[in-house]
């Protein structure tokens, strides 16, 4: 009984859809922070001498894309700074954990960058939510672009860290786009794997049916300009506590009830699967010669994906598995006793390699 009842939550995940061309988060309000920040100790107002803010906009492929800059405090455009690039996780925005990071890696003494992703949060892009790994490559190289030109960066000494989906897509795009010095992730989310086989393999009896779906859904938009989306239901507590997998069922209080963001959705273009399922993060991992930290919790249920990456890293002479003890995936986003060690692993890697 509980195998099936178990099967059938997956299965839910997996499949759940329906045509739509609007959404809104249950129990989600606009924040009250006059940045749209929703994680602790966030910045309310810039203040001279600390760490600011700066909201910024920029053109990526006809795109306008949103980004928070985050500057130390005393930033003097007239000097040189460090830079970390921040790629937030699937279905997140620069508000949430991303933004977290950024103003630890701010407090530091690094300008940091987070932005919304192409199609997603603030930034631009028809339909809404199209999820596919090369768009979300392209923006992290797009923040490097408008990055390592903003006042005071010095470009040579360039970062990038990922967290969890924005992880995977770091680490192809450091694959071939040598600005990035030196690569971090955090929590590890390979897209591709989980949308294939299903999170640890739970969807493998149907990938084909979804492929199907997949493409009749492309058909669809291209004849009638109907978009149908996966993952655009409403999600209770009570289901959230029946998920088998610690991501799931954490993810669902911290996205849609702690730390809720009107622009932050867990849905995606059904006909992102074509491009998904065929993706895969660890793949080509031999490319990355730069110095490589890979940081997951413990418990995290993820683990797998992380360590599988990190093994097949053969080309990084200088690389490290950092792991967090005791700590779960979703944890690492908002737990002060993780978050604080994962910073401190930062700050000591990018001490070292920046």
């Amino acid at each position: 009984m509980m195998r099936k009842m178990r099967n059938k939550i997956i299965n839910y995940l997996l499949t759940a859809m329906f045509v739509s061309v609007s959404f809104a988060a249950s129990g989600q309000v606009k924040p009250s922070n006059p940045f749209g920040l929703v994680y602790g100790d966030a910045i309310t107002e810039n203040v001279n001498g600390k760490v600011n803010i700066h909201p910024v906009t920029y053109k990526l492929n006809g795109i306008e894309i949103a980004a928070n800059v985050y500057t130390p405090a005393g930033y003097n455009p007239s000097q040189k700074y460090p830079a970390i690039v921040v790629a937030h996780p699937n279905g997140g925005v620069k508000e949430q954990v991303a933004g977290l990071y950024a103003q630890h890696l701010a407090e530091l003494g690094y300008i940091a960058i987070a932005a919304d992703a192409s199609f997603q949060g603030a930034s631009g892009g028809e339909p809404r939510n199209v999820d596919k790994p090369a768009n979300r490559i392209e923006d992290i190289r797009g923040m490097a672009d408008f990055i390592t030109h903003f006042g005071g960066v010095d470009a040579d000494k360039l970062g990038l860290l990922g967290i969890c989906g924005g992880g995977g897509y770091s680490l192809k795009a450091a694959q071939t786009d040598k600005r990035f010095k030196v690569i971090a992730t955090l929590s590890m989310f390979n897209s591709g794997e989980v949308r294939r086989n299903g999170f640890m393999d739970s969807g493998l009896s149907t990938i084909q049916e979804r492929l199907q779906q997949a493409t009749d859904a492309r058909a669809l938009e291209v004849a009638s300009g109907a978009v149908t989306y996966a993952s655009d239901t409403e999600t209770t507590d009570e289901m959230a506590d029946a998920m088998p997998f610690d991501l799931y069922r954490e993810g669902h209080y911290y996205y849609h009830r702690t730390h809720a963001h009107p622009n932050s959705t867990f849905r995606y273009t059904m006909s992102s699967l074509l491009d998904l399922m065929a993706f895969d993060a660890a793949t080509n991992m031999d490319l990355i010669n730069q110095p490589l930290l890979m940081i997951a919790g413990s418990k995290a249920d993820t683990y797998y994906m992380t360590e599988r990456a990190f093994n097949l890293a053969t080309d990084s002479v200088e690389k490290e598995l950092f792991v967090i003890p005791d700590a779960t995936h979703i944890q690492t986003y908002h737990i002060p006793e993780y978050v604080n060690m994962a910073v401190n692993k930062l700050e000591e890697f990018y001490k070292m390699h920046l």
